[in-house]
């Protein structure tokens, strides 16, 4: 069984690489889903078919979904979410309040995870490609297993005269139902999905970008929470590359044909700059590259032509790479940033950080980094460069300094 998420700023073509991959998956003769978790769906545009909230078969083994949350939101929570609701009313909460007061915070991601655990674990499916919503939405519904469990081991925490309290109102509620055994069960579900998410087996993340600069970042932001998380990401796709631009080497890339028009001239060259610094802030990640297409990618056709370009003779199932892109180690007090670098002659690392960011100078090497919160808020310290990896040291701050 293979889980693999496309992530990204929304519009750099998240969904049309998610469907070109799980359709390059179907010839393959794997039994694929392609389910959109995004609540602004374009599963259905993309594929050119009309989608529903249940899988769809729309070639041989190929099926596609586009998920219902709220449906997902009743099945997993409704029972509870009544209960809840109607204590809160008879407190004199409206009816609509009641109900949106009702559902614990971030249940529409945990309930969207659960669902594409379950079609994974049912074995209906040899691989489950999902269509991420964009970047910031993606990363709060990734995040969500540690924090919802931490809610609720906050509400099932309460003393147990405060338990016993709830139990009573509840019972009182529906006195046939044991009210408390559905949150159990759920927080069950999320901790087994927690294994699912971060086991690199089973489930890869990728990053989707345009050479563009704050697409750019926004992938780099994404690929350390990740990270941070120890959630495996194992590739980044650039789409939408003009023609004319070859890639000679992960961190090189050259203008083989400039436009004759000095507009699309320009953009070439742009985009010629940006692929080479995406090939080092990337580093150690395979980059997957597809051209920019002078036809919308809609319909099975186009999206094979699509896959054709990124994977080439690939299997899009396969693993792509093991191993972290960055890991941070705690030292002590100190935290410790510890990043794989290509073969770089050592000279003397230079740093310099400005609130989030951190430019790290190795001779002729360059690299940006956007770092997590836990970094931002201390100063850089020394970094020495060891058997292909540089470690950054992050000390506390002084007492009443700041980064």
């Amino acid at each position: 069984m293979r889980i693999i998420l496309y992530l990204g700023k929304g519009g750099v073509g998240k969904t049309t690489v998610a469907a070109a991959s799980a359709l390059r998956s179907a010839q393959l003769g794997y039994r694929t889903l392609v389910v959109s978790t995004d609540i602004a769906h374009s599963l259905a545009d993309s594929l050119d078919t009309a989608l529903q909230s249940q899988p769809t078969e729309i070639a041989q083994n190929l099926y596609a979904q586009e998920i219902n949350v709220l449906e997902e939101i009743h099945e997993h929570w409704g029972e509870m979410q009544g209960y809840v609701g109607n204590l809160l009313r008879r407190k004199g909460m409206s009816k609509t309040l009641a109900e949106e007061m009702a559902i614990i915070p971030g249940m529409e991601e945990v309930v969207s995870l659960l669902h594409i655990d379950k079609q994974a674990k049912e074995g209906n499916f040899d691989r489950v490609i999902v269509d991420a919503a964009p970047t910031g939405e993606t990363m709060r519904l990734l995040t969500m297993p540690e924090s919802f469990q931490w809610y609720v081991s906050r509400f099932t925490g309460w003393s147990d005269m405060t338990m016993r309290m709830i139990g009573g109102l509840l019972r009182k509620a529906a006195p046939e139902k044991d009210a408390l055994s559905g949150l159990n069960s759920l927080v069950a579900g999320v901790k087994e999905l927690q294994k699912v998410l971060i086991d690199p087996t089973v489930t890869s993340y990728r990053v989707v970008l345009n050479p563009e600069k704050m697409v750019i970042k926004e992938g780099a932001r994404a690929v350390t929470y990740l990270s941070l998380f120890n959630y495996p990401v194992d590739a980044v796709v650039v789409n939408r590359i003009l023609p004319g631009i070859v890639s000679r080497s992960v961190d090189e890339a050259v203008l083989t044909e400039p436009s004759s028009d000095p507009y699309l001239r320009h953009l070439q060259e742009i985009q010629v700059r940006y692929l080479a610094e995406i090939g080092r802030d990337f580093y150690p990640l395979p980059i997957l590259r597809s051209q920019w297409f002078d036809q919308e990618m809609i319909g099975l056709q186009r999206l094979e032509t699509l896959a054709g370009s990124l994977f080439g003779e690939t299997d899009p199932g396969q693993v792509l790479f093991v191993g972290q892109a960055q890991e941070i180690l705690e030292d002590g007090e100190d935290y410790v940033l510890q990043l794989p670098l290509p073969h770089v002659e050592l000279n003397k690392v230079k740093m310099t950080k400005r609130g989030d960011e951190l430019f790290i100078s190795i001779g002729n090497f360059k690299r940006e980094l956007l770092l997590p919160n836990i970094l931002a808020q201390r100063s850089a310290g020394n970094a020495i460069f060891n058997n292909g990896m540089l470690q950054v040291r992050f000390p506390p701050n002084p007492v009443g300094a700041s980064a």
